[in-house]
């Protein structure tokens, strides 16, 4: 089987002319018309053909994780959304204001302590952060613009390929239409005569035919 595929185009923008308006609003008006009536009998009950929806298959039930589930529970009852809590990060201030039993007490100095360790660490690892980005960050940031750049110069070329490959298209398109333009309106008008023959022989052919039934009746 050869694999060259004939593709048949039902326009021809360069050959056909375009629609009047009359035209367009008749074609308008017949796909609205022909819209209402799809919906009509779609929301009938009595209607005996099936909906569009009846031929899909039953939707699936979601089983979303917890965190999915409170987040959609979140938005359903419109609540904000809360943001990291930073106060972990955070160091307490000494409460002067306490008496010495709650100062003095083994959980809330452990609590106190943790609270302490994890802003440390969080600094910690900040700093370490900010001195790698001003170490390297700069040359990074460069060679990262380089490399869009160079993309996008690839991306900008390619596009510009394709708009000429479009543009040929579309000559040889028109020159390919232009070419059989007349050849198409010939055939058009051999058909429109051929149709009209067609006509008149069937006009001539219904006169004999009540002549003979008229000459048949003179007879009897």
């Amino acid at each position: 089987m050869s694999s060259i595929r004939t593709t048949v185009h039902e326009s021809l923008p360069y050959v056909d002319p375009e629609p009047t308006p009359a035209e367009r609003a008749a074609a308008e008006s017949l796909i609205a018309a022909e819209q209402q009536q799809q919906n009509t009998s779609s929301s009938s009950p009595s209607s005996s053909s099936p909906s569009p929806s009846s031929a899909l298959p039953p939707l699936r039930e979601p089983n979303f994780s917890p965190l999915i589930t409170a987040e959609l529970d979140r938005i359903a009852a419109k609540a904000p959304l809360r943001g990291i809590d930073l106060s972990r990060y955070e160091a307490p201030d000494p409460d002067l204001s306490s008496s010495s039993s709650s100062t003095d007490d083994p959980a809330t100095l452990s609590t106190q302590l943790q609270r302490a360790y994890t802003a440390a660490t969080y600094l910690s690892g900040r700093h370490a952060h900010l001195q790698l980005l001003d170490a390297y960050g700069k040359n990074a940031w460069l060679v990262g613009n380089w490399q869009l750049e160079s993309e996008l110069r690839s991306l900008e070329r390619e596009l510009e390929s394709t708009k000429k490959e479009i543009d040929v298209v579309n000559i040889q398109r028109r020159r390919v239409q232009d070419e059989v333009g007349g050849e198409l309106k010939g055939l058009e008008e051999t058909w429109k005569r051929g149709v009209g023959r067609v006509l008149e022989t069937e006009i001539a052919t219904e006169g004999l035919r009540q002549q003979v039934l008229e000459r048949q009746r003179g007879g009897v």
